[in-house]
């Protein structure tokens, strides 16, 4: 089911240290990058999809999405990237009051991410919602309201970079999915998860 009120942004921001250096989304899987596989799998459900990354947005030239950059100096982590998005969504879709965060080093998400977040924060009658699998939290993997994008700036601006202890002050609901055949969080960090994330790929989870 897509949601026609959501944005959707990939961070893809990080430096991947363990894996060498570069861009973790970049790396191979099944022979295409891990945000191919991410990419299939978020795009029927949401209205629009970004790119949250720094440097030189022309390494993702071949995805034809729009890559937004953190609007705050020295790139504070993933709070900044949801930032940028908030802000982009502001400026460029009014329409859309929502944004989807999902890192971009989780090729298998939920084909039911976008739905099973809102259906939590409304259940739970709570303005934000992250992921949760196998009693675990993915902060990052998250719905957040266009509207607290200033309390957001202003959290970053004081020092705050952990994403579950800012949404606590708002209410953060959990949604959760089950991690069999395999976690759909499951992200690549080292060399080895992306032997894990080809057996997944090739359907021996």
């Amino acid at each position: 089911m897509r949601r026609d009120d959501t944005l959707a942004v990939v961070l893809a921001g990080g430096l991947a240290r363990r894996m060498g250096g570069g861009d973790k989304p970049l790396r191979q899987v099944a022979g295409r990058p891990l945000l191919d596989h991410l990419l299939d799998r978020l795009r029927p459900q949401v209205a629009r999809l970004v790119l949250n990354a720094n440097g030189d947005p022309a390494r993702f030239a071949a995805f034809g999405l729009p890559v937004i950059a953190d609007t705050l100096p020295d790139h504070p982590g993933p709070l900044a990237g949801i930032l940028a998005a908030l802000d982009h969504a502001a400026a460029q879709h009014p329409d859309l009051p929502w944004v989807l965060s999902v890192t971009g080093d989780s090729p298998f998400i939920p084909l039911d991410l976008a739905a099973g977040l809102h259906d939590a924060r409304e259940g739970a009658g709570v303005p934000l919602a992250c992921a949760r699998s196998d009693g675990q939290t993915h902060p990052p993997i998250g719905l957040w309201p266009v509207a607290l994008r200033t309390e957001l700036r202003a959290a970053l601006l004081a020092g705050e970079r952990k994403i579950d202890r800012w949404t606590a002050r708002f209410g953060c609901a959990h949604a959760d999915w089950p991690t069999t055949p395999f976690d759909p969080f499951f992200n690549a960090n080292a060399p080895e998860d992306l032997e894990a994330a080809e057996r997944i790929a090739g359907g021996g989870a």
